[in-house]
């Protein structure tokens, strides 16, 4: 627009006649004929090309081939009766509901199922989510070198490798150690007298920082001006906490809680080095099962049937997060 404030040299008597009318006057668009005679037909509507789909065909072969193809192969190895070692190693068949009829018949299969959904739910859903949420609120508010150094011990449990992790609750736990000095039983062998008990906090010993650190950059991104509100409003600090915090936390948690389910399903190195799924079975979770009967009694069939009973319970548990995770959008 022409701004008739800033001078003579702007204002409209100044325009010449001929631009004057060319920036007044309307003017009707013309169509390109290509245009018109495509009249009907939007040209940057997407179009299906041949050669973008010869494109795409060897990656989505590749990828099928890598996950879909080893997939499909161990749901068939479920139905058979393959050995690692013994007369079905070479000459195995389809064997129907031959082992699904077994699984069902076994004791130490439904008692590991039970276990591994106290392992998941004790140690991981329920103990790190809270406290690595815990830890997140305590160390927002917290002064700088005490918030760096309580990170820096919760991070370093997690860093160190699993088998590192093992062997010290493994000195942790024996009689004579820092559990047993700690609670005043120094005689006591805890992976003994209790030994999911002791599986599980040490677990929970170690995966607590992956949701402390969630949680910590969720709270970071929390909209300051929403918290500011509520205080102003005269909002306790448990009002702020329940009633603002985690609501807008909430996502967050649920998405937590999946990745906290995935990773703690299928843990093994943990158990096996501690415990080895003893005394008897009472840390017997689903993946040392898989384990003993695929490797130790060298029935592979067998063991890929309970591995697909794993991965279903893991498809159901993030099916309902997912759903969870798409109704607090």
């Amino acid at each position: 627009m022409l701004d008739m404030r800033t001078g003579p040299s702007l204002t409209l008597w100044n325009v010449p006649k001929r631009l004057y009318h060319a920036i007044s006057e309307p003017r009707s668009v013309v169509m390109p004929s290509c245009a018109v005679q495509s009249a009907g037909r939007r040209e940057d509507q997407p179009r299906f090309e041949l050669s973008s789909a010869a494109l795409l065909f060897v990656p989505t072969a590749f990828l099928a081939f890598l996950f879909i193809g080893p997939i499909v192969y161990a749901l068939y190895l479920g139905f058979t009766n393959l050995q690692l070692v013994g007369p079905h190693a070479q000459h195995w068949w389809f064997t129907g509901l031959a082992n699904i009829h077994r699984l069902l018949n076994d004791r130490i299969f439904v008692q590991s199922v039970w276990l591994t959904l106290i392992f998941v739910v004790g140690s991981g859903i329920i103990g790190q989510t809270l406290i690595g949420l815990i830890l997140a609120l305590l160390m927002r508010s917290a002064l700088p070198p005490l918030r760096l150094s309580v990170g820096a011990l919760v991070v370093t449990a997690w860093v160190i490798p699993e088998i590192t992790a093992a062997f010290i609750w493994y000195a942790f736990s024996q009689a004579g150690g820092t559990v047993g000095i700690i609670l005043h039983s120094p005689e006591t062998n805890f992976l003994f007298s209790a030994p999911m008990t002791t599986v599980s906090v040490a677990n929970l010993w170690r995966g607590t920082a992956f949701s402390m650190l969630v949680f910590s950059a969720a709270l970071r991104n929390l909209p300051a001006e929403v918290l500011e509100a509520a205080e102003v409003e005269g909002a306790s600090r448990f009002q702020q906490l329940f009633s603002v915090t985690l609501p807008l936390l909430l996502p967050t948690i649920v998405t937590n809680l999946l990745l906290v389910t995935i990773l703690n399903l299928s843990d093994f190195t943990l158990i096996y080095t501690l415990t080895q799924g003893g005394p008897g079975t009472s840390t017997m979770t689903l993946p040392i099962y898989i384990y003993q009967e695929a490797f130790t009694y060298y029935e592979l069939g067998y063991g890929t049937t309970i591995s697909l009973v794993l991965i279903l319970i893991g498809a159901v548990l993030s099916l309902l997060f997912v759903r969870q995770v798409s109704s607090t959008r």
